[in-house]
C-alpha cells in the first residue's frame, strides 16, 4: 500500500513510517500538492493539508488517518459518503495531548515571569527586574476539557493554581481527582472568564467555536489577563486579540496556532506582548512516537480488510484500492 503524507516538513515521520511498515511505502507532497500525487495512494495523512470532497472523488485512497487530533481541514460527510475511513490518533496516551499541555505550561510560566522582558535584561545588564506574576493562587480557565484540557489541569494543578473548566456539556464536569472550582457551558463566559488570569483555549475549530475569542468574549475577561490558544487558529478573531493587546484588555497572548500557516512574520500581532511557536504543540519525541505507533497500527488494519481504530465516521461502502467493496 502507499501512503501518502501531505506536509514536507516531516521528513522524520516519513522514514520512521518506513521502518515501521517495512511492507507498505510511505512518500510526502507539499501541503499544497495534494491533488498532484495522488495516483496509487490508498492512505493520505492531511496533517494541515486540505482534504475536500474533490481530492476525495480524485483519488482511489479509502483510509484519511491524521497525523494528530484535528480534522478541521477534512471533509468528513464527503469522506463517508464515498466510502472512506476518517481516523485521528488519540490524545491520550499518545504523548501528543501531554506534549500539547506542556507546551501550554511553558506559555503560561514565561508569560506570569515576562521571560522575553527577563531575557532583554540580561542581555543589557539590568538584574532584579522585572518582578513577575506567581501561579501560586491564580485562576486558570481552560477552554475544553478533552484530552489536551485535562492533560493541563493535571499539570497545572501542583503549581497551586484554581482552575475552571467550559466544555460543550458542563453537566459532565471535571475529573474527581481534579479539583475545579466550577465548569461552565460555552454561553457562560462570563462567569468562567470574569475573575480568570489565564484563558487557554483547547478545544477543535468547528463551525460553533470558530472566532470564540472574539471583541464579546475578550470583553468578558478580567482585565490584563494573558490568552494561551494551543487549539486551533480559527478559534481567536485575529483582529479582536489585536485590539485587545494594544488596549491593555489582554496582557499577553501565547500562540502555537494560527488561521494562516505559515503566520506572516510581519502581522502586527507580534509587536505586541505575544510569545509565538510554528505550531510545535505536538512535535516532540514522546508524540512523534506515540502518533507512529497509532498510525502504523491503522494501517494494518486497513490493509487486512478491518476497521481502522480511532475512527470519526461510519462508511457503509466501503473504497479500497480504487473499488468499492460492501462491507
Amino acid at each position: 500500500m502507499k501512503i501518502l503524507l501531505c506536509n514536507e516538513s516531516y521528513p522524520k515521520a516519513v522514514e520512521q513510517l518506513n521502518q515501521a511498515l517495512p511492507e507498505h511505502t510511505c512518500v510526502s507532497c507539499a501541503v499544497t500538492d495534494v491533488a498532484q500525487n495522488l495516483d496509487g495512494v490508498d492512505v493520505i495523512v492531511p496533517s494541515i493539508a486540505k482534504i475536500t470532497a474533490e481530492i476525495i472523488q480524485q483519488g482511489n485512497f479509502g483510509l484519511i488517518q491524521q497525523l494528530g487530533i484535528g480534522l478541521d481541514t477534512v471533509d468528513i460527510p464527503a469522506a463517508t459518503e464515498r466510502g472512506v475511513w476518517v481516523a485521528r490518533v488519540p490524545g491520550a496516551g499518545s504523548g501528543n495531548a501531554e506534549s500539547v499541555a506542556e507546551l501550554a505550561v511553558l506559555f503560561i510560566l514565561a508569560s506570569a515571569r515576562r521571560f522575553d522582558e527577563a531575557r532583554r535584561n540580561v542581555a543589557e545588564g539590568v538584574f532584579f527586574k522585572p518582578i513577575g506574576r506567581s501561579l501560586l493562587g491564580k485562576t486558570v480557565c481552560i477552554v475544553g476539557l478533552g484530552d489536551i484540557g485535562v492533560a493541563l489541569a493535571e499539570r497545572l494543578q501542583p503549581f497551586g493554581v484554581k482552575l475552571k473548566g467550559v466544555r460543550k456539556r458542563p453537566e459532565i464536569g471535571a475529573p474527581e481527582q481534579l479539583r475545579f472550582l466550577g465548569v461552565y457551558g460555552m454561553e457562560d463566559l462570563a462567569s468562567a472568564f470574569a475573575d480568570s488570569d489565564f484563558v487557554v483555549m483547547a478545544i477543535p475549530e468547528t463551525d460553533e467555536t470558530r472566532n470564540f475569542i472574539n471583541q464579546k468574549s475578550i470583553a468578558l475577561m478580567k482585565k490584563g489577563c494573558f490568552l494561551v490558544n494551543v487549539g486551533r487558529g480559527g478559534l481567536v478573531d485575529h483582529d479582536a486579540l489585536l485590539e485587545g493587546l494594544r488596549a491593555g484588555q489582554i496582557a499577553g497572548a501565547g500562540l502555537d496556532v494560527f488561521k494562516d500557516e505559515p503566520a506572516n512574520p510581519d502581522d502586527p500581532l507580534f509587536k505586541e506582548n505575544v510569545l509565538a511557536t510554528p505550531h510545535i504543540g505536538g512535535n516532540t519525541d514522546a508524540s512523534v512516537a506515540g502518533i507512529i505507533r497509532v498510525i502504523a497500527e491503522n494501517v494494518r488494519l486497513f490493509a487486512a480488510g478491518q476497521t481502522p481504530q480511532h475512527v470519526v465516521n461510519a462508511p457503509v461502502n466501503l473504497r479500497r484500492h480504487g473499488s468499492v467493496v460492501v462491507n
